[in-house]
């Protein structure tokens, strides 16, 4: 198991692939459970009988703002105490998370994080079992224990 560890900073540079989203900077939080992602706008649509999750997230490449828009077919609803320890229901859909070269599925929740400083979270239920967290470190893409450890021994 101590191979397939990987050490992260206490933030990180993610891709979410199947988003076609690349590069948000996620704050990693032991304190907080499930994952967060910032939307700024989030729906229900109601299509052939099905219910549809919508959302928007506003992406700024090069100076040039687009939103983009997704739809989810597979989508639940939860009960979670945001950062100020308030109950409120988020929508949670799952989908690839790149951390450096480690790729996980994990549950993300859909928010608006626009008062806060990262527009992602990555909680402990994605990171156990996967990473070890060095808070004196930050961007460190991911790095394999052994190569870490190494690097910490010179």
């Amino acid at each position: 198991m101590q191979n397939n560890l990987r050490i992260i900073g206490r933030r990180e540079f993610v891709k979410l692939p199947q988003l076609e989203l690349y590069n948000i900077e996620a704050k990693i939080d032991t304190g907080a459970y499930t994952s967060a992602l910032h939307c700024d706008a989030i729906w229900i649509e109601k299509q052939n009988n099905h219910h549809q999750l919508q959302f928007t997230i506003l992406e700024t490449i090069n100076g040039i703002t687009e939103t983009k828009k997704f739809s989810y077919n597979i989508f639940k609803k939860k009960r979670i105490k945001n950062s100020f320890g308030e109950d409120e229901e988020r929508y949670i859909i799952k989908t690839l998370i790149c951390i450096g070269h480690k790729k996980i599925i994990a549950s993300l929740s859909l928010t608006n994080r626009d008062k806060m400083r990262y527009p992602m979270l990555i909680g402990r239920k994605a990171l156990k079992g996967k990473f070890l967290i060095d808070v004196n470190n930050i961007h460190t893409k991911g790095i394999k224990l052994s190569k870490y450890i190494k690097t910490i021994s010179k």
